[in-house]
């Protein structure tokens, strides 16, 4: 197998020499020049199967290099020199078509695993395997719609580099399966995949479960304990409600993410990651941003690509699809044979709105599955919510605005368990009221309480609601 090369652009000889002898090692072949213009003539003589650039050159910059080879040689990784804490720059060179970055001084440890990355998705490309991973992980998106199939293209190309995702959709669209994907498509996909909940981790505990921390750092700390980027190291951390972070902790992630570095609770040194992040929410980030409750540098540093994931409302063709790889999958769990849609039920469910998403549809089947006679599914057993029908504006407001009830006073309403009983009796009664509407989603009730999701976990156990 003919030796592996390297192309390396950079006007500082320090740096070409380091580089030079850290690939050398690496028993790659390596190149280096200073100028776009020696670059250029280089690109044109030989086929590389790696190129480094740096951002600053004496005749132009890194960005013409990147374009330049994305679009003359896409097979070829470039990864950006950029100089330390230059969160814009990496962004940029990444938003260009680069496949990731590194910060001077140059960390050799974390250089070395980039090369590694880069040359084995390279090597896919080359071997067509990519393609090929593509189309069977790709089974799982279920729909043929225009839309799932630009999805399914856009997760085929987000694979191939190592930009931060964000991944954009209302609750229940299947943010984290695209997020699996993307994962399992890359040259990632022998690491591991680590996708964490931001909104059900106590803001007390972030830290620790983001970062790690060491035996006796803080009261209960009884061992060492690893972080979830260590955790993910080598592979991809997905950040699902990323909104629900507290700024505090926006800080210490930015930092992370920029520096590729996480420091434990009670640790005096750094450890270098090596992590792929994607993140999703079902919140409007870009207005969270306008009203200072998310943080503009990590919104640009984790946007640098954004991918919708379109609602199920949007793509109606695809429901009978989802709905037969649903009754099919509950056959399965259940050991029998899959239920049958009747016409008049799929009619019904192709006409359904699913605020819910595929979530809501796959509880909508499970329960018709349960409630249903025989193998088939009539709409009756869907027990779909009835819209209600369009009326005058008079006549809505008589239906949405009921005669105001007489609230009953503490003395009368409390009995002998005081005020505090009382108290958590209204609340229960409106948490309760709020995920029945909701379909039983905690996301969607939290908002319709106007409550955070955390603060609404909070009461569910302090309420003892199941």
């Amino acid at each position: 197998m003919s030796q592996q090369t390297v192309l390396v652009i950079d006007d500082e000889r320090d740096i070409r020499e380091l580089l030079t002898i850290t690939l050398g090692r690496m028993d790659l072949q390596v190149d280096a020049v200073g100028t776009v213009a020696e670059a250029r003539r280089a690109l044109a003589g030989k086929t590389y199967d790696l190129c480094f650039t740096d951002m600053r050159l004496p005749d132009g910059n890194g960005h013409e290099i990147v374009e330049h080879i994305a679009a003359n040689h896409p097979e070829m990784p470039v990864a950006m020199i950029t100089a330390y804490g230059n969160v814009d720059a990496a962004v940029n060179a990444l938003k260009a078509g680069a496949f990731d970055f590194v910060s001077k001084p140059v960390d050799i440890q974390m250089l070395r695993q980039l090369v590694r990355t880069a040359l084995r998705l390279a090597e896919e490309k080359r071997s067509g395997k990519t393609a090929a991973k593509a189309g069977n992980a790709g089974d799982r998106l279920i729909g043929d719609s225009p839309a799932m199939q630009q999805v399914r293209a856009t997760i085929a190309k987000l694979a191939r580099n190592q930009a931060p995702v964000y991944i954009a959709g209302e609750s229940g669209v299947g943010k984290e399966l695209v997020a699996r994907l993307i994962h399992e498509q890359g040259p990632r996909a022998a690491g591991p995949f680590v996708p964490v909940n931001c909104g059900a981790i106590p803001s007390e505990l972030m830290e620790s479960e983001f970062f790690g921390h060491r035996k006796g750092s803080f009261t209960g700390a009884v061992g060492d304990k690893e972080g979830l980027f260590q955790a993910a190291h080598g592979g991809t951390l997905f950040l699902d409600e990323v909104a629900e972070l507290p700024l505090h902790m926006q800080v210490k992630l930015l930092r992370a993410i920029q520096e590729k570095a996480v420091r434990p609770i009670g640790a005096r040194e750094e450890i270098p990651v090596d992590v792929r992040i994607l993140s999703a929410t079902h919140k409007n980030l870009a207005a969270l941003v306008e009203q200072g409750q998310f943080r503009q540098d990590l919104f640009y540093r984790i946007n640098v690509i954004e991918l919708r994931v379109p609602p199920l409302r949007e793509r109606r063709g695809d429901v009978p699809l989802l709905a037969s790889f649903i009754l099919q999958g509950l056959a399965r769990k259940d050991g029998g044979r899959p239920s049958e849609l009747l016409p008049e039920a799929r009619q019904a469910l192709e006409a359904y709105d699913f605020p819910g998403n595929v979530r809501e549809l796959e509880n909508i089947l499970e329960r018709a599955t349960a409630m249903c006679d025989g193998e088939h599914i009539d709409a009756g057993d869907l027990m779909l919510p009835q819209r209600m029908p369009r009326a005058d504006a008079a006549t809505a407001a008589s239906v949405q605005q009921p005669a105001p009830v007489a609230a009953p006073s503490p003395a009368s309403a409390t009995g002998d368990g005081g005020l505090d009983d009382y108290i958590s009796n209204l609340e229960r009664g409106a948490i309760v009221k709020a995920l029945e509407e909701s379909r039983y989603n905690k996301t969607a009730a939290a908002k319709k309480l106007g409550i955070t999701f955390r603060a609404l976990r909070y009461k569910l156990k302090k309420l003892g609601i199941d």
